[in-house]
């Protein structure tokens, strides 16, 4: 994430922020340019254009601008994209609506930074949205199919996600995390299946014609494949290929994000044990994958012993083997070609 300032007085503000606390203007993210924009009220009166909020901004608490040119009510570039949403009476799922809306425009704007095509259900048939669940009053399975992303938004109840992260054995779950991993999938029929690279993609991660069922079957009753550790990044990377793909393009979003952050704030890792000893990330867009994965294992493994000096668990949990790393490559390329 990209470090944001106030447009009027320039001190630093976050992407959730709708308001400078310095000079008190109103605040707008306009992720096109990924800058924070002063928001008016309602349109000028002489027809000029001015930034107004996103027609979300009560419901989805959404601090996203709209050009005055769309008018008063019009979506911003995340609201969008979500199709459905939970009823005006379901008070938990429209809480829960809340906090996935918000790692939703992080998403989104990530898509945009890397110059990823994000085009939304209402201008292709096959274009992509969300539907955001509440599974308060009926069941909901996260997944996705041809576009739409379904997203259970009890995900966004601490309880309830630790409770089945527990009960998975997984080692980390998040929403962002869902939301990174269910758009893989979109973008697997973007970037491989419609971009014409389904043999290197069958090289790389397997055939995906093998039965999607019967790997699903095989994978909950009877549990990780043996070994997976040495080519996938997950446990459940290694059910099918689909999901290989997925949950290692999610893993390429985590791992840039945080390596831009660390840029942007700053953030040097002294590492004693490889030649010069200093890693200080830098913008990793256009750089080789080679260099990200080496700016990569030591930030991780410092930001893991950060957290554990807290009590807190790894902030990644995760090995990449040198196979994990090549499947990475691969997404990395995939992502540069389209961007």
């Amino acid at each position: 994430m990209r470090v944001l300032h106030c447009p009027v007085c320039r001190a630093r503000v976050y992407f959730e922020n709708d308001l400078c606390l310095t000079c008190g203007t109103s605040l707008g993210v306009e992720p096109v340019s990924f800058t924070m924009v002063a928001v008016d009220p309602f349109p000028p009166s002489d027809g000029g254009v001015a930034w107004l909020r996103c027609g979300n901004a009560e419901l989805a608490a959404c601090n996203w601008a709209v050009s005055s040119v769309e008018g008063p009510g019009a979506l911003c570039r995340s609201c969008a994209l979500t199709r459905t949403r939970p009823a005006d009476g379901d008070q938990a799922g429209r809480a829960w609506f809340v906090e996935a809306e918000a790692a939703k425009r992080r998403l989104v704007v990530q898509l945009l930074d890397l110059g990823l095509p994000v085009v939304g259900f209402r201008q292709s048939p096959d274009g992509l949205g969300f539907d955001l669940l509440s599974s308060e009053f009926e069941q909901v399975v996260t997944g996705h199919e041809d576009g739409i992303v379904t997203v259970d938004l009890a995900e966004a109840d601490d309880a309830h996600r630790e409770r089945v992260r527990h009960d998975l054995g997984e080692a980390y779950r998040t929403v962002l995390g869902h939301f990174r991993h269910e758009v893989g999938h979109y973008y697997w029929m973007v970037l491989v299946r419609d971009g014409g690279h389904l043999d290197e993609f069958r090289a790389c991660f397997g055939d995906e014609r093998a039965d999607y069922g019967d790997a699903l079957s095989a994978h909950y009753g009877g549990g990780a494949r043996h070994g997976w550790e040495d080519s996938h990044v997950s446990a459940y990377a290694a059910m099918h290929p689909w999901e290989d793909w997925a949950e290692t393009f999610a893993h390429f979003l985590h791992v840039l994000d945080v390596l831009q952050t660390a840029a942007e704030w700053g953030v040097t890792v002294i590492d004693r044990e490889i030649p010069g000893g200093i890693v200080a990330p830098g913008d990793v867009q256009g750089r080789p994958f080679d260099q990200v994965v080496q700016q990569w294992i030591p930030l991780a493994a410092a930001l893991n012993a950060v957290n554990r000096s807290m009590g807190a668990p790894d902030l990644y949990p995760f090995v990449l083997t040198p196979r994990v790393i090549d499947k990475l490559a691969f997404v990395d390329r995939l992502v540069r070609v389209a961007g």
